[in-house]
């Protein structure tokens, strides 16, 4: 693959993109869904900046997974079988399902459909593209590599002293592949307390320096929001539970609480899940007021909390992880997944882009479903509005 390409591996991409593909192939194979982008920001882009991007979504289409990536998937995430990856192997990325356009306001809009065990595997790299287009056409010039390690190098120490166990969950919002590139090397040669990245491709390349580097993640809130478009959402946290240990045996443990607001979830995480999982992931609203709850959950189920964990990963600095790392100590275990503040803290303001999926069609024969994604933030909700209000007459949220 070319150097001044974006994505350069087929497995440049989160972990939990594989994990929940193969689930989709084991659930819902007929499955269709339509993940569409969202700007928080609202924006300005410019008909040069879509061109650019539709040129990177074609050079998507030239990735395959190589041998040497095959073999150490087998071997560095074996809870997902040998057969998903046969099956990757043949896996291309087809650019023309990607639908860009910009609105009379120049906001842009993305959208792509397939089935989806297929379609979950874009939505990070579309993510990644378009920051790093952004940067190349609206930065500020050459990368400061020295602002990069000095900060770097504060970070490196806030974790080292303190023990604070972390990951890099940065590739969505990246300020470039080579930015993610090189702080994934730094952490791996500088920071002790570094367990891995959410990139498989670069948990692979640095074991070269750390052995015990790993790829890491779980799942996202695109599983709970698909279920509930086609049963309902008073269950579908429960459902994907069941259906998770089902498929993975206890293996990826951690489950993510707030799709439809941690109120709900904690409804659906009866005894039997709250032993079987190792934990769950923090991800919106207040995190000590989460792990408190998540505490007294565990406590009402007399279930040691320092048995579990919790991974935080909400819009966190190191100095924030920090002060969560001390309000939880010796109450539970905790560790942390950080994302634009390693890979985009460049001395530019990152980008506020999301991608969620938006309609969902259990098969052919089935209606389309719109998604819906609430959040432990009021306002942060996604989804078509009488679709929210719905969800959370359903949910008794109003």
């Amino acid at each position: 693959m070319d150097k001044n390409c974006i994505i350069r591996s087929m497995i440049e991409n989160d972990l939990y993109k594989f994990s929940m593909s193969y689930y989709y192939q084991r659930t819902t194979p007929e499955g269709i869904g339509t993940f569409y982008l969202t700007d928080r920001n609202g924006q300005e882009f410019s008909p040069a900046f879509t061109e650019s991007l539709q040129m990177e979504f074609k050079n998507l289409e030239s990735l395959a997974l190589t041998d040497e990536e095959f073999n150490w998937c087998l071997a560095n995430i074996s809870y997902i079988p040998r057969c998903y990856f046969e099956w990757l192997r043949g896996f291309r990325f087809d650019s023309s399902l990607i639908r860009i356009s910009l609105d009379g306001q120049k906001h842009l809009h993305i959208e792509v459909s397939d089935y989806i065990y297929k379609v979950t595997l874009y939505e990070i790299p579309i993510l990644a593209t378009v920051s790093e287009v952004y940067y190349r056409m609206y930065g500020t010039g050459n990368v400061d590599w020295d602002y990069i390690d000095s900060q770097l190098a504060r970070k490196a120490e806030i974790s080292n002293v303190n023990k604070l166990k972390f990951a890099n969950f940065g590739m969505r919002r990246r300020y470039s592949h080579e930015v993610e590139d090189h702080v994934t090397e730094y952490l791996a040669r500088n920071a002790r307390y570094f367990i891995g990245s959410s990139t498989v491709y670069f948990a692979m390349k640095y074991q070269s320096i750390r052995k015990d580097l790993k790829p890491i993640g779980t799942m996202a809130h695109e599983l709970m929001m698909a279920t509930a478009a086609f049963m309902g959402p008073k269950e579908a946290n429960y459902y994907v539970m069941q259906k998770w240990n089902e498929i993975y045996g206890g293996a990826m443990g951690t489950m993510l609480p707030d799709c439809f607001t941690t109120e709900v979830f904690l409804r659906n995480f009866s005894m039997d899940m709250a032993k079987l999982y190792d934990g769950v992931r923090h991800d919106s609203g207040d995190p000590l007021a989460f792990g408190d709850k998540m505490i007294a959950k565990y406590q009402s189920y007399h279930i040691n909390p320092l048995t579990k964990s919790i991974v935080f990963s909400d819009a966190l600095d190191f100095e924030r992880a920090l002060a969560i790392q001390h309000y939880f100590e010796g109450r539970i275990n905790v560790s942390f997944g950080i994302g634009t503040n390693l890979t985009n803290d460049v001395g530019v303001q990152p980008l506020n882009i999301v991608m969620k999926l938006k309609t969902f069609q259990v098969n052919p024969r089935q209606p389309v479903y719109r998604c819906v994604k609430l959040s432990d933030v009021p306002g942060k909700e996604l989804g078509d509005p009488d679709e929210i209000r719905s969800y959370k007459v359903i949910l008794g949220l109003e």
